[in-house]
C-alpha cells in the first residue's frame, strides 16, 4: 500500500485519488477551496486544506492543479502556488517523497518551474531530498474515474530510473500500455500533442463538413469511408514523424487542387491552407539543408 497525496482536487485530482483508493492505497486530498473539501469529506474521504509531511512515510505527491489558458498562453499561477506549498511541506519532511506532475502543462514545466520552486521553498535538492516525475493524465471529464481505473496508455518520465520504476510499480496494476521517458518535458509534450492532435482532427472534419454542405453532400458516410480508406486514419504509424514534407503526386496535387475547388464555391479553408503552408516550409528547409550539405562536400 502506498501513501498518496493529491494536491489539487478538481476533476483530475478527484478521479486520480479515488482510483488509488479503489486499489487499496492510502489517499489524502489537498485543496484550497473549502466547498470542495467539504464535498470530499461528505463522501467519507480524507480531505485537507494544508499539506503536512512531518510524520509521513515516503509518499507520492501528485500535482493535479488547474492550468487554464489565458489567450494564447497557459496560466500557471495555480501551479506556482501549489508547487510552493509542496516545497514548504517538503522542508519539514523527514522522508524523501516523489513529486509527480500530472496536470497538462507546457513542455519544460516540471524541471523549469516545479523543480526550482521545490528546491527554493524546501531548502533541499532534487535527488537528495525529493524526486520529481511526470505522469500526464488521459482522462475524459465525463468518465474520469473509469478512465483512471482502466487506462489505455500510461506515460511516465523522470531523470531517475528508480523513480520511473517506483511509479511503474504503482501504476502497472491498472493496466494499459506503458511508455517511459527520461526527460519529463517529453512526457509533457506527449500530452499537449495528444490534445492538439485530437482538436486538429475534429477541425479537419468540420472544415470538410462546410465543403460538403456547400456541395449538397452528406458528410457522414463519406467520413466513415475515409476512416477506413485513408492510411493516415487507420495506420497509427503513418505520418508520425517530423522533419520531412509529404511528397509524391497525390498529396501535393489534391491539397492544392482542393483549395482551388473551395475558391470556386466561395469557401475559405484555413486548416487546409495551413497544411500546405507547413509542408512548403518543411520542403524549403529540406532543400536548404541539402544545399548546405552539397556545399560542404564540394
Amino acid at each position: 500500500m502506498a501513501r498518496i497525496f493529491i494536491v489539487g482536487s478538481g476533476v483530475v485530482g478527484t478521479a486520480t485519488g479515488k482510483g488509488f483508493l479503489h486499489a487499496g492505497h492510502e489517499v489524502t486530498f489537498i485543496d484550497v477551496l473549502p466547498q470542495r473539501i467539504d464535498a470530499l469529506r461528505s463522501e467519507g474521504l480524507d480531505a485537507r486544506d494544508t499539506l503536512d509531511l512531518r510524520a509521513e512515510p515516503g509518499a507520492f505527491l501528485f500535482l493535479t492543479l488547474p492550468t487554464p489558458n489565458v489567450g494564447h498562453r497557459y496560466d500557471l499561477s495555480a501551479f506556482e502556488a501549489g508547487s510552493t506549498s509542496v516545497g514548504e511541506a517538503l522542508a519539514d519532511a523527514a522522508e524523501k517523497h516523489i513529486v509527480v506532475v500530472r496536470s497538462t502543462v507546457p513542455p519544460g514545466t516540471a524541471e523549469g518551474l516545479v523543480q526550482p520552486l521545490l528546491e527554493k521553498h524546501s531548502g533541499g535538492t532534487l535527488g537528495e531530498d525529493f524526486m520529481l516525475a511526470s505522469n500526464p493524465e488521459f482522462l475524459r471529464a465525463a468518465s474520469a474515474v473509469e478512465d483512471f481505473r482502466y487506462p489505455w496508455m500510461t506515460v511516465i518520465a523522470s531523470r531517475s530510473a528508480r523513480t520511473r520504476e517506483r511509479l511503474a510499480e504503482l501504476l502497472l496494476p491498472f493496466g494499459g500500455e506503458m511508455r517511459f521517458f527520461s526527460d519529463p518535458a517529453e512526457a509533457e509534450f506527449v500530452k499537449c500533442a495528444h490534445n492538439i492532435y485530437n482538436a486538429t482532427k475534429i477541425s479537419f472534419w468540420n472544415e470538410m463538413w462546410l465543403v460538403s454542405q456547400s456541395l449538397g453532400l452528406d458528410l457522414d458516410p463519406i467520413a466513415q469511408t475515409v476512416a477506413r480508406s485513408a492510411e493516415g486514419s487507420y495506420n497509427p504509424l503513418y505520418g508520425i514523424r517530423g522533419g520531412a514534407p509529404y511528397g509524391g503526386v497525390c498529396l501535393p496535387k489534391d491539397t492544392q487542387g482542393f483549395l482551388g475547388l473551395a475558391d470556386t464555391i466561395g469557401l475559405d479553408m484555413p486548416l487546409l491552407r495551413a497544411v500546405v503552408a507547413v509542408n512548403d516550409t518543411l520542403a524549403e528547409k529540406v532543400d536548404q539543408e541539402a544545399d548546405a550539405l552539397t556545399a560542404d562536400i564540394a
